[in-house]
């Protein structure tokens, strides 16, 4: 691999193409209040046309992403940049509910660029650096999460909340700009398989590689018990201290933990065995979930925990990218596909069920949730997949 292709301006670039384009699934959560008095809409309505961006999301992982493995890179990469900018648009311009609930749609299933760019860094990287090089462009991504649902709070309370899309398409118009003209070409110049065929054989490569499959279990579990948390925050927030979603949002910035020690995992990563890091995830994630059961109703227990579940988190989302990527470089798409959708999927289902467990028994139905979950985890990944999974993926 020729890694001059990839120096470290390349890799920060990816990174900001991330952190742009992801956040486009976010930014319709803070300003649903005020498109359901656009509309004159009950504010479930408009909750179920925010879950269409995530669903087209879940689509976009499935189908689109692993195009890569078949489709010059860099042109899918471009193309679904422009696909973005249109769906902003037609955001923008919406004139009733039911267009801009097309564009939620389109929104979500454009938005997987940054699952195309992951294994296209993870690809271009020198084998000895992709931990670090992975870590270091995830760090893109999760900035472009932590910030969205910020930044589209703060510029609606001055604009329009129409203007969060115009100054999305923006963004992405000068991002294309710039990735035209500075993003690698693909070295991959012939491809044999049609997309039919490519699609057909997900399902062989997650029967094929345990270690693929493990991740994905992973990759649920760890993202599962982090939604848990976030999807009952405000609730716990507003019953322990009569705070709201200010307060939440506040908290969310602690995150920026997890950004700023992505590229430190990813080095580990490169250095100790993908599997070991993971299980360090686990743990700092169970350990997360203990401190919030004993120390949560203080506000300094509750950072502390929000702190060590966000590096749990991140632990496992660099380490278990890194081992994938390592399989095989001609299918590093469709295993991002396959990794991903089991990661978002256990992110929704983290929500729904957190917020069900919040009802029936509060904080404590909430953390024993988590618990629960993580000892799937801890199964999983020390006793129904083995030490050799890793070998397979040559770690």
């Amino acid at each position: 691999m020729n890694s001059k292709s990839l120096n470290k301006s390349t890799v920060l670039l990816m990174a900001i193409s991330a952190a742009i384009v992801v956040a486009n699934i976010n930014y319709i959560q803070p300003i649903e209040a005020d498109i359901a008095q656009q509309f004159n809409l009950p504010n479930a309505v408009i909750g179920a046309v925010a879950m269409l961006t995530q669903l087209g999301y879940a689509f976009g992982l499935l189908l689109i992403v692993p195009m890569g493995d078949i489709m010059n890179r860099r042109m899918l990469i471009m193309r679904l940049l422009v696909l973005a900018i249109i769906s902003a648009l037609l955001a923008f311009v919406a004139p009733n509910i039911w267009v801009y609930a097309l564009a939620s749609l389109l929104i979500g299933i454009t938005s997987v660029a940054p699952q195309v760019i992951i294994p296209y860094a993870g690809f271009l990287a020198p084998r000895n650096q992709r931990g670090q090089v992975l870590g270091n462009v995830l760090s893109g991504l999760l900035v472009g999460v932590l910030l969205s649902r910020t930044v589209s709070g703060v510029l609606a309370s001055y604009l329009p909340w129409q203007m969060v899309y115009l100054i999305a398409a923006i963004l992405i118009a000068g991002l294309w700009l710039v990735l035209w003209r500075k993003l690698p070409h693909d070295p991959v110049t012939t491809h044999t398989t049609n997309y039919k065929a490519m699609i057909q054989t997900v399902p062989q490569l997650v029967k094929r590689y345990p270690v693929l499959r493990a991740s994905a279990v992973n990759g649920f579990v760890l993202f599962g018990v982090s939604n848990i948390f976030w999807a009952t925050l405000v609730f716990y927030l507003q019953h322990q201290y009569g705070w709201g979603s200010r307060e939440a949002g506040l908290l969310a910035l602690l995150g920026v933990t997890g950004v700023l020690a992505a590229p430190l995992i990813g080095r580990l990563a490169d250095r100790f065995r993908p599997r070991t890091i993971i299980g360090l995830g686990l743990v700092l994630s169970t350990l997360a979930y203990v401190v919030f059961w004993l120390s949560g109703t203080h506000l300094v227990g509750l950072i502390i925990g929000i702190v060590i579940l966000d590096l749990g988190t991140q632990f496992g989302q660099v380490a278990n990218q890194t081992r994938i990527q390592s399989i095989d470089v001609h299918a590093s798409s469709r295993f991002n596909s396959v990794f991903m959708f089991g990661y978002f999927m256990g992110g929704a289902l983290g929500s729904f069920c957190g917020n069900v467990l919040w009802d029936l028994a509060g904080w404590n139905g909430v953390c024993g949730l988590a618990v629960v979950v993580l000892m799937i985890g801890f199964y999983a990944h020390f006793v129904h997949y083995p030490r050799v999974v890793t070998r397979q993926a040559q770690h």
